[in-house]
């Protein structure tokens, strides 16, 4: 594929999406058609969604903060968007507190799974004072 015609692929991303990560440069360069087919499909809710730029660019840090994505490039090219969108420290914070409760289900499902275990294999299951509270909780 020419230059001229990833060059074209790059600018539609920019002016559809608003930014440019340097993180896509080597699939532009080794996918091109990929990419363009990427960046058509993920530049949809930008063209016709209804979501402010910055409430879009706020579930993009959801996205790219969550334990099961965790990926810092992105999730710092969105917080630049957002701050540039509007964004505050503290509703970034605030996604954050959300998004951190994706988390806590390994202690919600872990716990009671390790007591069952601990149970059927005739150990000592039983919740001492400190977890107590803990297993009451739950």
């Amino acid at each position: 594929m020419s230059a001229d015609r990833k060059a074209k692929i790059k600018q539609d991303f920019i002016d559809a999406r608003g930014y440019w990560s340097r993180g896509w440069d080597p699939l532009l360069d080794i996918a091109p058609d990929y990419f363009e087919a990427y960046a058509k499909f993920s530049s949809v809710p930008w063209k016709t969604g209804t979501l402010s730029p910055k409430v879009k660019e706020l579930l993009y840090i959801a996205i790219d903060s969550s334990m099961t994505h965790m990926y810092e490039p992105g999730l710092r090219v969105h917080i630049r968007n957002a701050l540039r969108h509007g964004a505050t420290r503290d509703e970034i914070m605030e996604v954050y507190q959300l998004t951190s409760s994706i988390g806590v289900h390994a202690v919600t499902m872990g716990v009671p799974a390790l007591l069952d275990v601990m149970r059927q294999a005739g150990k000592d299951a039983a919740v001492g004072r400190r977890a107590g509270s803990v297993a009451g909780f739950l």
